[in-house]
């Protein structure tokens, strides 16, 4: 009786390591592969600019981001499958902030707080 006992509780610890690492699967390599990562200049002012444009590229779909307030410039790494520069650039001018491709309308640029406006192209 008690080696049935052992026997059934190494039993259930195999499966159980089996059931484990079989669930366990490392998607890392799928997602480096399927991501691209753009550099392009959006423009603001300040840490209130960098997080509109953060939060904005987010909510668009990009994986990571990074808008440096210094140089205007944005990284963002995306899914190409779901989304793309183009429809990052045109979020961002709908929310006041110009890119390289679009220009945000006077409307949205006039929406901003005092401290977010910034020098725009003529």
């Amino acid at each position: 009786m008690k080696s049935l006992r052992i026997f059934l509780t190494l039993l259930f610890a195999v499966i159980l390591g089996v059931t484990t690492s079989a669930q366990t699967h490392d998607h890392s390599s799928m997602t480096m592969a399927s991501s691209k990562t753009e550099t392009f200049k959006v423009f603001g002012k300040c840490d209130m600019c960098k997080a509109r444009i953060e939060k904005t590229v987010k909510a668009e779909g990009a994986t990571e981001n990074v808008w440096d307030v210094k140089t205007q410039m944005l990284t963002v790494t995306f899914d190409p499958s779901k989304t793309n520069k183009d429809a990052i650039s045109k979020k961002l001018a709908a929310v006041g902030h110009d890119t390289e491709k679009y220009k945000a309308t006077n409307e949205a640029y006039a929406n901003l707080p005092g401290c977010c406006h910034y020098d725009r192209a003529k």
